[in-house]
C-alpha cells in the first residue's frame, strides 16, 4: 500500500493530461463546430482522414517527419556511445568530472533559448559559424532557410543538445564490465583499439541492442519545439513534419478536425511502432515491462 500511494500523485496526473484529452479524439470523426461542441457537431466518419492523404504536402510531411527522425535516432545513438567510451578512457577523475558537466549543460536548456543561440550563430551574414566558413575561402550556408542542409541542421544541434545526458546510461553500462578482462588483455598485448573492439563493445552490446529497439517508437517523433523555433516558410519542403502540421491546421488556421485527424493518425502508428520495439526488445535484448 505504501508504494501505491508513492505512485497516486504520478497517476492522477497521468489521468488527468493524458487519458481525460482522449475524449477530444472523437472530433477526428466529426465537422467540428466550437459553437455547437462535440456531440452537436456533425458525424463525417473518416471523411477527414480521406482529406488529409488527398492533401499535396501530406506524403511529403511524413517523410519529412520519418526522415527528420531516423537521423536524430542514429546519431543520438552513435556519439553518446563513442563519448562514453572516450570519457572512459580519461584517467584524471577531476577532469572527467569537468568535460562531463560541460556536455550536460545544453540537456537543461530549453529550445526557446537554444534557438536564438543558434539563429545567430547560423546567420548567414553575421553568424560565427559562417564567418568562419568565409575566412577559408568557402561560401556562406544558409542553415536554417536551405531546404537541403536544414534537416542536418536539426540533427547536429539536436544531438549537441543531448548526447551528454545520453551517455549517462552507457557510462553506467561500463562501469559493469569486469575490469579483469582489461588487465587480462593487456597482459596479453592487447592495445587500446584491441580492448574497446574485444572487450568495451561486447560489454555494451545488450544496452545497445536494447536502446535500438527501443527507439524504433520514437520514429514519428521529429522534435516539434525544435523544429517549431527553427523553421519557417522556406524549409517547410524539408523541414515540416506532422507536429508542426498538426500546430497550424489546428492552432493558426483553427480546422481542429483536420487537426485532430492528423495527431490519432500518428499516435496510432507510434503506438504500432512502440508494440513493435518492445517486442523487439524482448526477443532480442531480455527486456521487459512487466
Amino acid at each position: 500500500m505504501p508504494l501505491h500511494l508513492m505512485i497516486l500523485p504520478g497517476f492522477i496526473l497521468v489521468f488527468i493530461y493524458q487519458y481525460i484529452p482522449m475524449y477530444g479524439v472523437l472530433m477526428a470523426f466529426q465537422n467540428y463546430i466550437p459553437a455547437k461542441g462535440i456531440w452537436g457537431s456533425e458525424w463525417v466518419g473518416l471523411d477527414n482522414f480521406k482529406y488529409i492523404f488527398s492533401l499535396p504536402d501530406t506524403i511529403q510531411v511524413i517523410w519529412n517527419t520519418i526522415f527528420i527522425a531516423m537521423l536524430k535516432i542514429v546519431a543520438g545513438l552513435v556519439v553518446p556511445i563513442v563519448t562514453s567510451i572516450m570519457l572512459n578512457e580519461i584517467g584524471r577523475a577531476y577532469f572527467k568530472r569537468m568535460l562531463q558537466t560541460l556536455i550536460y549543460i545544453p540537456h537543461f536548456l530549453s529550445w526557446v533559448i537554444l534557438g536564438g543561440i543558434l539563429i545567430d550563430l547560423l546567420s548567414p551574414s553575421q553568424g560565427l559559424v559562417n564567418q568562419f566558413l568565409t575566412g577559408i575561402g568557402l561560401q556562406p550556408i544558409f542553415f536554417l532557410g536551405d531546404n537541403t542542409w536544414f534537416p542536418y541542421t536539426l540533427m547536429i544541434s539536436d544531438t549537441w543538445k543531448e548526447f551528454g545526458f545520453s551517455t549517462i546510461v552507457y557510462l553506467a553500462a561500463l562501469a559493469g564490465i569486469n575490469p579483469s578482462l582489461y588487465e587480462a588483455a593487456v597482459i596479453d598485448g592487447a592495445g587500446h583499439w584491441r580492448r574497446t573492439w574485444h572487450i568495451t563493445l561486447p560489454g555494451l552490446r545488450p544496452i545497445i541492442v536494447l536502446l535500438v529497439t527501443l527507439s524504433l517508437g520514437q520514429v514519428l517523433n521529429a522534435g516539434f519545439e525544435q523544429v517549431f523555433v527553427l523553421y519557417s516558410p522556406q524549409v517547410y519542403d524539408s523541414g515540416d513534419i506532422l507536429d508542426t502540421l498538426v500546430y497550424r491546421m489546428g492552432l493558426v488556421d483553427l480546422n481542429y478536425s483536420i487537426a485532430t485527424a492528423i495527431g490519432l493518425f500518428k499516435s496510432v502508428v507510434s503506438l504500432l511502432l512502440i508494440g513493435a520495439s518492445y517486442w523487439l526488445a524482448y526477443r532480442w535484448a531480455n527486456y521487459r515491462i512487466f
